[in-house]
């Protein structure tokens, strides 16, 4: 894969890549969005528990379709309020491989349920 990062515009404000191109005769993989629940239904109360959850069950999905972190070329997150920022990041950042996947934070108003901080969604490629 190529990342693409073009010189000329700003660098992004975080670990990220503007462009990643994906070559000829990979498999294309998209994650429906993870929520911050572990199996039995409990749901952390920080940020960084239920962020760490949402990549687990990303990695989780990942290992079944052979793929691993460094095969995912987009992220997109959505977190319920500004102050959760540093947090997610710290946490996604632990989960994703240099250099980094394509991605886009956005701040929300609410999911289905009020203890859901952070949802995370992903594409992957691999050959």
């Amino acid at each position: 894969m190529r990342h693409i990062t073009p010189p000329g515009i700003r660098p992004p404000f975080a670990r990220y890549s503007y462009g990643v191109e994906i070559p000829p005769g990979h498999r294309i993989l998209v994650c429906s969005g993870q929520l911050g629940i572990a199996p039995d239904d409990q749901v952390p109360a920080t940020i960084e528990e239920q962020t760490h959850l949402c990549f687990r069950n990303i990695g989780a999905v990942l290992k079944e379709a052979s793929c691993t972190f460094a095969d995912v070329v987009r992220i997109n997150s959505f977190v319920v309020g500004r102050e959760h920022l540093k947090g997610y990041m710290g946490v996604r950042d632990l989960y994703i491989a240099d250099p980094p996947p394509a991605s886009t934070l956005m701040i929300v108003s609410g999911f289905s349920r009020p203890e859901f901080l952070v949802e995370v969604e992903v594409i992957a490629a691999a050959p």
